[in-house]
């Protein structure tokens, strides 16, 4: 876009563009993110023009992500927004977000498989895990997730892509994107929104929720 446009571009109407690129229609579960000049990132303002928000660089470029994640994936009626809600939940679990007990891991892992390579095949499932790593520690996970792949059979990619969703919304981490954040005492924090309002954690070794109060 270039400059003379971009003070006039409102951000709402470079994110439908993206939507209307990807021919999403249920839109208000996504959102775009980009590299604050801080370094963390931040989303895109919808009622903001593009030049208000961003430093405009030769780096710059925008995280087209699930945003608002529904309690019930069953409520998102297209068979694309399931897609692409399992992609996230795919990245998610790749770089150790969304953590889960290795049993849980081994599960989703498996239904990717089915929806990847179709039906369980002992050798191209060997060769697979070995190229591609779904999940931090995978090597340790490789026989179960190869055990579960077999119930599998027949399963198709978008009903795996249901199945996913449905193992991980049960997941203690499950919607929470955490942003960070400093309190009125300027103790940093990280918030995050939910379907249910939003949380306040505390930034320590490990993370322990502060307090929740809804939205």
């Amino acid at each position: 876009i270039g400059i003379s446009r971009v003070q006039k571009v409102l951000g709402g109407d470079f994110f439908n563009k993206v939507c209307g690129h990807l021919k999403l229609l249920e839109k208000e579960y996504f959102g775009l993110e980009f590299r604050h000049h801080g370094g963390s990132y931040v989303w895109l303002e919808l009622l903001k023009p593009l030049a208000k928000q961003i430093t405009y660089t030769n780096d710059l470029f925008f995280r087209f992500i699930v945003k608002f994640f529904p309690p019930d994936p069953g409520q998102l009626k297209r068979g694309l927004t399931r897609y692409l809600f399992a992609l996230q939940i795919k990245q998610d679990l790749s770089n150790g977000s969304l953590t889960c007990n290795d049993n849980s891991a081994a599960l989703l892992v498996s239904h990717i498989l089915q929806s990847e390579l179709g039906d369980y095949d002992e050798e191209l499932d060997c060769h697979h895990l070995e190229m591609k790593q779904y999940v931090p520690n995978q090597e340790y996970l490789d026989h179960k997730i190869m055990k579960l792949h077999k119930k599998h059979r027949g399963v198709s990619p978008g009903d795996c892509d249901i199945q996913l969703l449905e193992v991980a919304r049960k997941l203690d981490m499950y919607s929470i994107r955490p942003h960070p954040a400093h309190d009125g005492e300027g103790m940093r924090i990280n918030l995050a929104v939910t379907h249910s309002g939003v949380l306040v954690f505390q930034v320590c070794a490990s993370w322990s929720e502060r307090h929740f109060h809804k939205d």
